[in-house]
């Protein structure tokens, strides 16, 4: 879900950004527009790639904490029963 997010965002901005360049440094149509397409996909595929990462980062910290917190209850309840 995030790298789609990511790429969602990125690749527009690239393609905004080089149609910018392109009309501010007054380049040709065609070349500037090749050139925008062509950030558009690089950038999209790396937001993509980096919102996967992300979100398996997020994911497995969570998982990581939430397993934690279980084995905690557990032996708090295994103390409590011992006694």
């Amino acid at each position: 879900m995030m790298g789609r997010a990511y790429a969602g965002v990125l690749g527009p901005l690239a393609c905004t950004l080089v149609l910018c360049r392109g009309a501010i440094s007054g380049g040709g149509v065609e070349a500037t527009l090749l050139v925008a397409c062509g950030a558009m996909f690089g950038f999209a595929a790396v937001g993509f790639v980096a919102g996967q990462l992300a979100e398996s980062f997020i994911a497995e910290g969570v998982r990581q904490k939430f397993l934690t917190a279980l084995e905690q209850q557990r032996q708090s309840s295994t103390g409590a029963a011992v006694k």
